[in-house]
Formats: structure tokens, sequence, C-alpha cells
């Protein structure tokens, strides 16, 4: 019997605000431990916490670009549970009327198009973290650091409409990049600013019905989203084939072994005795704060890809790439204004400008390269002035120092040799010098023009116009025999 997975992912995203939630805390990374907190984010006796507008902005951004439908009185609740990073007790979140619902993003997989439904996006604060010393196999002790206790999230929970792994990671980059073309979440996923949960079922190819569920926690790359949920398809249908059945509970993505193991029976929505929080009032979201939050909304990837598929004519996945970034975007379509071939100038940036910058995981805006450098790098090559293999040269050393290309190649003698007699007389050089070449050539091994070209390259160290040296060696070349 065939299976089918059944995934839908909880992603919470740290909104890029100064201050706290309810509070004037800094919500800096790595202040030293306790130092960025109050009565209110400690959950003192007799303090009230108090909405921060910027908070429900960003939420309101994320909502429209993900075609929610925006509710205009949602309210907050009590989360009830009791953990050690969570000082009140309970976590002031939202239940029955989240900030936007109803919304769909589209990925594409493989070429594939898929519309992802969005069950809602609510606001609420995030807890502390647990820090654990270890001396050998056991953990020695543990302290609780509340810095982050109170900093402002977003949760985003999709639809049970993801069907594969790489779907998922399809899914959690599509949002990924959203947030970060609004520019309301740095999205850095080891300091723990986009993470990610995912809810887990199999069942057999064509039913409806949906299976029992695991939670996956403790995901916190797109690598470990990938394997985690590879290795709990996998372990859920074995247990099925082998007369056994999936328990409800909450597991962790163990990346050292490789696999998932359980941590606790999986909580219901009764179990965390909801109910409206009685220190805020519901939050209004007047129609005209709607309109103009809409009027801020950049151009968002998939309408950008989109653009620049009609515009620069680029094939999907070229568009896709460039426009993940809305920096290399914006990079991209300056270095077309300057040098007008957009496929030209997109095979430079996937091929080697990204190659470098995931060499050191940087962006572009952190690298010495810049839109003007490439182009002048690409208008040297089509004026002739340098060739390819040199360009390439070239492109590092911009790369690496920000010197323009023009400079360079004046400082090292690299102008491109065009002059035909010059080029004429090297390719007599090389046929001269392998005459069993030069037969087998004429007893119709054809191919061997290329290794003509490479000669008179190698004996001009790269600056000879292959397309001039290829045309004399076609002039002097015999015939070959058919």
């Amino acid at each position: 019997m065939d299976y089918e997975a059944v995934i839908g992912l909880e992603v919470h995203a740290q909104l890029s605000t100064n201050t706290k939630i309810f509070c004037g805390c800094s919500t800096e990374f790595g202040g030293d431990p306790n130092t960025q907190v109050c009565p209110v984010c400690l959950g003192m006796p007799g303090v009230l916490p108090v909405l921060n507008r910027s908070v429900v902005e960003f939420a309101l951004m994320m909502g429209m670009a993900t075609n929610c439908r925006i509710n205009t009185g949602s309210r907050f609740a009590r989360k009830n549970y009791f953990y050690p990073d969570l000082p009140k007790g309970y976590q002031i979140s939202q239940y029955e009327l989240p900030l936007a619902c109803q919304g769909r993003l589209g990925v594409n997989v493989n070429g594939v198009k898929h519309e992802i439904g969005i069950t809602r996006i609510h606001l609420e604060e995030d807890a502390g973290k647990l820090l654990h010393g270890e001396e050998g196999d056991m953990v020695d002790y543990s302290f609780v650091d509340l810095n982050r206790a109170g900093v402002p999230l977003i949760e985003i929970v999709t639809e049970p409409d993801i069907r594969s792994s790489e779907e998922a990671v399809a899914v959690i980059k599509a949002l990924r990049d959203i947030l970060l073309y609004l520019e309301i979440c740095d999205c850095n996923m080891e300091e723990g600013s986009l993470r990610c949960d995912a809810n887990v079922s199999v069942r057999p190819s064509g039913e409806t019905a949906l299976g029992t569920k695991a939670e996956v926690k403790n995901m916190n790359s797109f690598k470990f989203l990938k394997n985690a949920l590879d290795y709990e398809i996998e372990r859920q249908i074995e247990l099925i084939k082998d007369g056994g059945r999936v328990i409800q509970e909450t597991r962790l993505w163990d990346s050292g072994r490789g696999i998932t193991v359980s941590m606790r029976g999986k909580e219901e929505a009764h179990d965390y005795r909801y109910f409206p929080e009685p220190d805020l009032l519901p939050v209004p979201v007047e129609d005209s704060w709607i309109e103009e939050i809409k009027d801020k909304l950049p151009e968002l990837p998939r309408e950008k890809a989109e653009r620049f598929i009609k515009d620069y004519e680029l094939p999907l996945y070229d568009a896709e790439v460039i426009t993940a970034s809305k920096n290399l975007a914006e990079f991209y379509e300056r270095c077309v204004e300057l040098f007008p071939q957009p496929k030209t100038v997109s095979n430079w940036i996937m091929a080697e400008l990204l190659r470098e910058l995931n060499k050191e995981n940087k962006d572009i805006s952190e690298s010495a390269m810049t839109p003007e450098n490439l182009a002048g790098i690409l208008i040297l090559i089509d004026k002739g002035t340098i060739s390819g293999k040199i360009a390439k040269g070239i492109f590092e050393e911009v790369y690496g120092t920000g010197k323009s290309p023009e400079d360079i190649v004046k400082e090292k003698g690299l102008v491109q040799i065009s002059d035909d007699d010059a080029i004429r007389a090297v390719v007599e050089e090389v046929l001269n010098a392998n005459p069993q070449k030069v037969d087998e050539y004429k007893g119709g091994k054809v191919g061997l023009i290329g290794f003509f070209v490479g000669q008179v390259m190698r004996k001009t160290s790269g600056k000879a116009n292959p397309k001039v040296a290829n045309e004399i060696l076609q002039e002097l070349l015999p015939s070959p025999e058919t």
C-alpha cells in the first residue's frame, strides 16, 4: 500500500521592533542574561501590559502579504502552562480571534506550483530561554535567561496542505523571503528569529481522512526541517506497516543521531485553558489603517519574479533565485540598467556572484562587488577588450578588493588580442608544433578544433580573442575527410 504525508507548519517569526510587545525593554539579541527585563515582562504582581503599536502593524503587513482576511476586532488570550522560562506561568497569545486568517501562499516545487492555505497569523509574546550545562553525558545544571521573554512574535499556521519535505522547505523559504522583503524579521534561524514546528501524519494514498499526527520541534535550519520530516514520515509508515499505531505526541529532532525522539504527549487546546486576557482590550483595526498599510507594502517576491519573467524574459528558475533576496533583485536590476542584456547578467550573478556569496554566507549588501563593477566586466567582454576566461579572473579580484575592472585590466595588461596578424602568427605556430593532431583533424576528428583553440589561448596567456582564433584555424586547417 502506498502512503502519503500530510504536513502543516507552525512558523514563529520574531518581529524586528526595538522594544518588546507589552513593555519598553530592548529586543536586541546578545545582551547579558536577565539585563533586558522589567516588572512587566517578568510578570510581577500588579503590572499591566501595554500593546506595542508597531507589533500590530508588522503583523498586519504579513497578513496582507499572504492574502489573509484581517479581523478588525481581534483579541488576546492567556495560554496557561508552566515551564521554567515562562515567568508569568502563562503566555499572552491569541486564540479564538487572531489578527489574520484564511490566507494563501503560492510556492514552486520542481517547476510545479502549489497553493498552501494559511489558517491564521496571530500575535504572541516569546518565552525566555533555558541554558543547559553538561558534565560528561549528563545535564549538570540549567540557567534561565529571560531577556527574550516578551519579545514579539507572529505565529503563522498553515493548513495541512503540504505533502512532502521539499514542499515544506519551499513554504518556509517563501515565508522567510516575504518577511525579509517587508523588513519585519531578520529571519536569523541560528539566533531563533525564525523557528518552525511541523505537524506530520501519514495516510493511505487516496484517503481523505487525516491520520494521527505527531508534532516535530527543534528544527532551526532548512536542512534539519527536510531531514526531520523525511525521517518522521518514514517512521510513521513503517510503524503502521508493522501493525502499530502512531501516538499523538510532541517529538524533538535530534540532528546528531538523525532521528526524532519522543518528548511528551501532544497538548490539545483545552490543556492550555485559554481564556480572554483581562488586562488588554480587543485590538481595533480600522479600514483607514488597513489602506495605509497596503499603500506601504513593497513589491513581493512572487510578484517580482513574475515581472522579471515578463520584462526580462528570464526562465522561472533564474527569476525565483534572483528575487528570493530583495537586495539581490535590486542589484540585478541596476546591472541590467547599465548592461541591457538581462540573461547574461543573470548568468553571471547565478554562476559567479552567488557562488562567492554562498561560500562566505554573505548577503550581496556585504560584498565589495557593485552593480557598476559587474556591469563593467560584462561591457569589457562585449567590446572584445577581454576574453571570458580573463573576465572570470578579474571578477574574483573585483569581488575581493572592490577595485574597478577597468583599473585591473590596465594594471595587469589584460587587454584581449584581437589583431588578426598577431593571432594568425600564433595559430601557425600551434599548427606547426602539432602535425599529428593536424592529420587527425584532417582524418575526421573535427572536435580537435577545441584543442587548437586551447593551445592558442595558452600561448597568449588567455588574451587571444577566441572567436578570431577559431576563424583563422578554420581557414588554415586542412578540410576534414568525409
